[in-house]
C-alpha cells in the first residue's frame, strides 16, 4: 500500500486545496463566511476521505462520500462563480481538479473489484 501523500489522488486533492483557498481569500466577507469556508471544509474531507480510503479494507464506504463532497465542491463553486465572486480561470481550474479526482476515485473503486460509483461520474461542473 502506497502511502496516501504519493497518491496522484492525494495530489490533486491538495492543488484543489490550494486553488480553493486562495479564492476564498479573495471573496467578499459575507460570501466568504457563507459558501467559501464551507468550500474549503468540503476539500479538507476531501483529503481525510483519500486518506481513509487508502488504509480501509473495504474503499466503498470512504469512495462514495468523497464523490459526494465533489458535488457539493461543484455545486459551491458554480453557485460562486454565477454570482461573479470567482474569475474564470479560477473555477475552470478547480472545476478539473474535481474532475480529475472523482475519474480518479471511480477507477480506484474499480480497481478495488467494488461496484460503481452510485451517480457515476455526473459530478461535472
Amino acid at each position: 500500500m502506497a502511502l496516501h501523500t504519493q497518491l496522484p489522488i492525494y495530489r490533486a486533492a491538495e492543488d484543489l486545496l490550494d486553488v480553493v483557498t486562495d479564492v476564498v481569500t479573495n471573496m467578499q466577507r459575507n460570501f466568504k463566511r457563507s459558501i467559501g469556508e464551507k468550500i474549503n471544509l468540503e476539500c479538507i474531507e476531501i483529503i481525510v476521505l483519500v486518506y481513509r480510503a487508502n488504509v480501509a479494507g473495504d474503499k466503498s464506504p470512504h469512495l462514495n462520500e468523497l464523490v459526494e463532497r465533489l458535488q457539493v465542491i461543484n455545486l459551491l463553486l458554480r453557485l460562486g462563480f454565477n454570482k461573479r465572486k470567482l474569475d474564470k480561470g479560477a473555477y475552470a481550474r478547480a472545476i478539473e481538479l474535481t474532475t480529475s479526482i472523482g475519474k480518479q476515485a471511480t477507477a480506484w473503486r474499480k480497481s478495488a473489484g467494488n461496484r460503481p460509483l452510485h451517480g457515476g461520474q455526473g459530478f461535472h461542473g
